[in-house]
């Protein structure tokens, strides 16, 4: 099967428990870039974010073959979310590992939709050495937050957007363990499109770019950034393959910029967009410059879930930085 009749069968199958997720131009962010700017809302779905598309594909297809009594996985917020959401719906148990400190809201949501929330370890990477260790302990089948069942899925918010707006020149999208950015890359090869991906990673998460200039793996020492989803220490090696050969470039953003991007965002779309959802427009306001005449761009708001302290931290900071922390 072609992978656009791949991504075609996967929006199917997705369509059967959500719907498509709007891509909106926004006058206010448009007269800031200086370039029309399709931004893909996938913090309008269910679960605040992207990933319940995965979710849902990857669920479908084992269903195909033989559905096991109980899954698990590890997680930041979305993918576990993700995860929860689609057990529930099949009627699977699902135990979510989510490291300490981990959101509070997305800790919440998980627990709303079923699964049992699981507190161990201190980042991402011990959360996933004890899930994967329960896992062969108590036989649950494990589901990997980066898998090609789940690239398929997500990859359906870009043949959304790319159908929608096939002018476009750029897409921005973040990289956590990558299977949003693959799904971009997926539907550009489907429809033979030559937009630019661009793929952002967090400054304080380096993993990722690192590891696509060097051609391998490179773990990053910490991970220590508001941008939840982009707090990861070790690339998938699968996920990097593709990302080196297909992206345009990678560029990094500090929290500074992503929580700026957030305030801007907020205040020129009405929407609450988490920092990994913020990154990528938090990186094209860096790209300014280089953005030529005639170019339209898309930015992923790969997910909404910003922790109501995250979002006080945010606003205060903008108040005490110019008296107005929306302003223009």
């Amino acid at each position: 099967m072609s992978e656009l009749d791949q991504l075609r069968e996967a929006a199917k199958v997705v369509y059967a428990s959500i719907s498509p997720s709007p891509q909106i131009r926004w006058p206010l962010l448009e007269s800031r870039l200086g370039c029309p700017v399709w931004l893909k809302h996938e913090n309008h779905l269910p679960t605040g974010a992207f990933k319940v598309r995965g979710g849902i594909h990857y669920f479908a297809r084992l269903a195909a073959t033989a559905m096991p009594e109980r899954v698990i996985c590890a997680t930041r917020g979305n993918h576990g979310q993700s995860v929860a959401f689609a057990a529930a719906a099949a009627g699977v148990e699902a135990v979510i590992v989510v490291p300490r400190g981990n959101n509070p809201e997305k800790n919440a949501a998980i627990e709303g939709f079923g699964a049992r929330l699981l507190v161990e370890g201190d980042d991402f990477v011990e959360s996933l050495r004890f899930a994967e260790a329960l896992a062969q302990k108590e036989n649950l089948h494990w589901v990997p937050s980066y898998h090609q069942d789940l690239v398929v899925g997500v990859g359906t918010y870009a043949l959304e957007l790319l159908s929608a707006a096939p002018d476009l020149t750029r897409i921005y999208v973040p990289i956590g363990l990558g299977s949003g950015a693959c799904g971009v890359l997926m539907a550009k090869a489907a429809l033979q499109h030559s937009v630019q991906v661009i793929s952002v990673v967090s400054s304080h998460a380096p993993t990722y770019l690192q590891s696509i200039m060097e051609g391998y793996p490179i773990a990053s020492d910490s991970a220590e950034t508001i941008a939840d989803g982009l707090a990861v220490r070790e690339a998938n090696p699968e996920a990097l393959s593709w990302l080196r050969t297909g992206l345009s470039k990678v560029m990094s953003v500090t929290d500074d910029e992503v929580t700026e991007a957030m305030r801007i965002l907020l205040k020129g779309t009405h929407n609450l967009v988490e920092g990994a959802g913020a990154a990528p427009f938090a990186a094209a306001l860096r790209d300014q410059a280089s953005i030529g005449d005639g170019e339209s761009i898309g930015v992923i708001i790969s997910g909404g879930n910003v922790s109501s302290g995250l979002l006080k931290q945010t606003l205060e900071e903008g108040w005490r930085a110019r008296s107005d922390p929306l302003h223009w």
